[in-house]
């Protein structure tokens, strides 16, 4: 991997640490949900959705299985089951030339997937406050 922003998103998801995660995003970082119709804006925020979403997608059975890389952005499929429910995505992530991300777009099927984490994300995210 020649992207540095890469591997430490790689680096992230093995071990998960939410102030590594901060660090991680520019602070006028944008996060485009599967569930929420509008982006979300600000390093407050997408932290919260991304520090939930590890949580809800996170885990054992999570894994990336596809990697595309262009200049300052990537790709990344991922699989996992929850509740008995096959999750295919993918990670659209851009970073700056400091390896900041800027930019977090996660489209998810099949539709059972989406609504099983719209409602448990919902919950994570009430949590949070």
């Amino acid at each position: 991997m020649s992207n540095p922003g890469l591997e430490r998103w790689h680096s992230y998801i093995k071990a998960p640490d939410h102030k590594v995660l901060w660090d991680m995003l520019h602070p006028d970082a944008v996060f485009e949900s599967p569930v929420v119709h509008t982006p979300q804006r600000g390093r407050d925020i997408v932290h919260k959705y991304l520090a939930s979403a590890d949580k809800v997608l996170g885990g054992a059975g999570f894994a990336y299985v596809g990697e595309w890389e262009a200049p300052n952005s990537v790709v990344l499929e991922f699989t996992n089951v929850i509740n008995g429910i096959a999750v295919d995505g993918i990670d659209m992530i851009t970073w700056n030339d400091a390896g900041q991300i800027t930019h977090f777009k996660v489209m998810v099927r099949p539709l059972k997937a989406v609504n099983m984490l719209h409602q448990m994300m919902g919950e994570m995210l009430a949590k949070a406050g």
